[in-house]
């Protein structure tokens, strides 16, 4: 069962998979995987696959998944690409330490664009 990381500003929900939050969230809901596909506008093997792990779910349909669970996009996004960035970080065998060099590229990034922002207006 997911749990809520106290410790952020946002309430992300921790999780071990992408796939797993869905098929959590689904659950919640009590669709079967048939239901959800149809609404999320998927075959049932899709579903099924994409709780499994073996297909990953398409990032063009975020949108329409956090408006189906209700949860805010951004939090819907942040567990996208935090399962995507873990998976590649497994696979290749990174350290720990790989998230924190993330996080302040990230906040690099961020900087970055900030001061662009303000040196156009």
């Amino acid at each position: 069962m997911p749990k809520i990381n106290q410790t952020k500003k946002s309430n992300i929900i921790k999780m071990a998979s992408f796939g797993l939050f869905i098929k959590t969230e689904r659950e919640k809901q009590g669709w079967t995987q048939t239901e959800f596909g149809a609404k999320i506008e998927i075959n049932s093997s899709a579903v099924s696959r994409i709780e499994n792990g073996s297909k990953k779910f398409s990032k063009n349909k975020l949108s329409n998944l956090a408006k189906l669970f209700q949860i805010d996009l951004q939090e819907i996004i942040d567990l996208f690409f935090a399962d995507k960035f873990a998976t590649e970080a497994h696979k290749y065998k990174c350290s720990e330490n790989v998230f924190i060099v993330a996080e302040d590229t990230v906040q690099y990034l961020t900087n970055k664009n900030s001061k662009q922002r303000k040196l156009n207006l």
